[in-house]
């Protein structure tokens, strides 16, 4: 019910804030619970998501093949999971430092409530951004155990990275979401709109992720892989267009995913070429 490929989106960008934070690899302890956070968040995010969902997914052609629908599992299971997932979220929280329990209740909102904004606002994509961003400001307390400037830009980048690329995923389901009257860029403002909209999206992650390496001090190795990613990017964009959107799932997964590997990759090559000073 969730794909591994759900996870490889947010996960090297926790990464990203946990290495900038620890202006290199951080304890094991830390790692490994981050890694934890991050698993139970997932697996928690995408259980309600899929369970707020199901009358959805059973109704709409493009979803209907997926497990609960077709009742491979339960959604009592998928509830019980959801729960165990909320808990281990809390545990690792416990084991990082004080701020990240004291974030945990508002991430948990995000986590559970994003599922549900479709049903009202065609902002849904930036807040799906928005709570997959959590994610690197949350390493970075996990580490520091304070929330700083380089850790909310990275925040706005990954807000913004995904909600570019759920506006392009969004266009597949326009007429469903029309006719089940659900809030969605595409079904609001049309397919051509969404993706001009994705395109800005995406300028804006550049520009935020340059702004990150920028007040960071990060060398030559970073600003190489942000020009990787440009030209992912444009590659991306380059894959689809109003009337044919035949390949969507390849910039959608494929292509998403080496985006944030490269990143993650580029930082921390970056940081052992050129480590960062301070404290």
């Amino acid at each position: 019910m969730i794909k591994f490929e759900h996870t490889i989106f947010a996960l090297p960008f926790a990464y990203l804030g946990m290495v900038l934070a620890a202006r290199g690899w951080p304890t094991w302890h830390q790692f490994i619970w981050i890694t934890v956070a991050m698993a139970a968040a997932r697996t928690l995010a995408m259980s309600v998501n899929r369970l707020a969902d199901r009358h959805l997914d059973a109704r709409n052609p493009r979803t209907a093949n997926r497990a609960l629908p077709r009742g491979l599992i339960s959604p009592r299971a998928v509830l019980f999971y959801a729960i165990i997932a909320a808990l281990v979220l809390a545990l690792a929280a416990w084991q990082l430092t004080p701020l990240t329990l004291k974030l945990l209740p508002g991430a948990i909102l995000f986590l559970v409530g994003y599922a549900y904004t479709k049903r009202f606002t065609w902002l849904s994509h930036w807040i799906l951004g928005f709570t997959d961003g959590l994610a690197a400001p949350g390493a970075w307390a996990a580490v520091r155990n304070t929330l700083d400037p380089p850790a909310l830009l990275l925040l706005g980048a990954i807000t913004f990275w995904i909600a570019g690329f759920d506006l392009i995923y969004a266009c597949q389901d326009v007429d469903f979401d029309r006719q089940e009257r659900l809030q969605s860029v595409p079904a609001r403002f049309g397919v051509a709109a969404a993706l001009r909209w994705s395109r800005i999206c995406h300028a804006i992650t550049l520009i935020l992720l340059a702004a990150a390496g920028g007040s960071m001090g990060l060398g030559w190795v970073y600003w190489l892989g942000l020009l990787v990613v440009t030209a992912l990017l444009i590659y991306e964009h380059s894959l689809i267009s109003p009337v044919d959107l035949s390949k969507v799932n390849v910039a959608f997964f494929n292509v998403n995913g080496v985006i944030s590997v490269t990143i993650f990759v580029a930082t921390v090559v970056a940081l052992i070429l050129n480590p960062i000073q301070g404290g």
